[in-house]
């Protein structure tokens, strides 16, 4: 049996080290205004009730969060954004094989934290609610700290 198609416009995203390695791919999608995160609700991302582990869910919310701080503050794009605290409310359950997408927005950035705050939805239906408060860190090496991920349109493969 084939795994069911990721929608269109995400692809996989290199984000964080080795632990994201084990629970992703994570694919992530630029739609002009936010920068959107998914994954599809495998065997290993579920619990005894055959849905998507919390600790899933808000290691993905830890990583929207993060991820969207590069595209919508130029200012601090490029930094890493080590995590100061998170809340996470539990809405209703992702049950496998579902396709959990996430968004997120900038509340206020000052010099030295992000806010932030975001959703997670199956189908359309709100799963997870999230916010956050992330440290400004040093600058990370990234080819285009504008663009950590290669979500904008300009830097698709064989985009000009």
């Amino acid at each position: 049996m084939t795994a069911p198609a990721i929608p269109p416009g995400f692809r996989p995203v290199a984000i964080g080290g080795e632990f994201l390695k084990t629970v992703g791919p994570m694919h992530g999608r630029w739609d002009g205004s936010r920068v959107r995160l998914g994954f599809r609700v495998e065997e290993r991302h579920a619990n005894i009730a055959r849905a998507c582990h919390g600790g899933m869910l808000a290691t993905f919310a830890d990583m929207q969060m993060a991820v969207v701080t590069h595209y919508q503050w130029p200012d601090i794009a490029g930094h890493s954004f080590p995590t100061i605290s998170m809340t996470t409310d539990y809405v209703a359950p992702a049950p496998l094989g579902a396709w959990v997408e996430g968004t997120a927005e900038v509340i206020r950035a000052t010099k030295s934290l992000v806010f932030l705050q975001g959703t997670a939805t199956v189908e359309g239906a709100t799963v997870l609610r999230f916010s956050g408060v992330y440290k400004i860190g040093p600058k990370r090496d990234y080819a285009n700290p504008r663009d950590p991920f290669g979500l904008l349109p300009d830097s698709r493969p064989g985009k000009k």
